[in-house]
């Protein structure tokens, strides 16, 4: 009898269950502007989605190819990575609104400790304001989608790999 399989999907759900508990903890622990913090989370995401391939080929008894055990981890970074940035659009939006108004008063210092004029911090602020939440959203989408496609390459290549010779060779 086959083992079953756990589907990329239900692992990439338990994935962003954990990173959305470990961001809600940075943010009401009042670290959310701490970038080393932060990036822990990031590494977790990234160790998951490695043992999410390795896990895969153990499930199936290594009678898996590279290119299988990079798919389901890829798979279970997608499905985490949409989790992920629906998360992250709610949390900005309506559980943490006032992570914008932090994240603005960071660029202001950081602009006029660069010494632009007061015409350009303002301009500056203003892009900020309006384009905030594409970027949080876009930036997300991508960094998650990047480190998922390393991790899963690195799983990957780590997976202990079996597979059986194929009838048709």
């Amino acid at each position: 009898m086959e083992t079953k399989v756990t589907s990329p999907a239900l692992k990439g759900t338990l994935i962003a269950l954990v990173l959305i508990v470990f961001g809600l903890a940075i943010y009401f622990t009042g670290q959310s502007q701490n970038k080393a913090l932060s990036s822990i989370g990031l590494v977790l995401y990234a160790v998951a989605i490695a043992y999410s391939a390795i896990y895969y080929a153990k499930q199936k008894n290594g009678n898996v190819t590279f290119g299988n055990a990079f798919a389901d981890g890829f798979k279970t970074s997608a499905a985490a990575t949409a989790l992920f940035v629906v998360y992250t659009f709610i949390a900005i939006k309506f559980i943490m609104p006032d992570i914008v108004d932090l994240s603005i008063e960071e660029a202001r210092k950081n602009m006029v400790e660069k010494k632009m004029s007061p015409e350009q911090v303002d301009a500056g602020i203003a892009m900020t304001q309006r384009l905030f939440i594409p970027f949080a959203v876009g930036g997300a989408l991508f960094i998650y989608l990047i480190v998922g496609l390393i991790a899963s390459l690195i799983g990957a290549a780590i997976a202990k790999k079996n597979p059986e010779a194929s009838p048709f060779a």
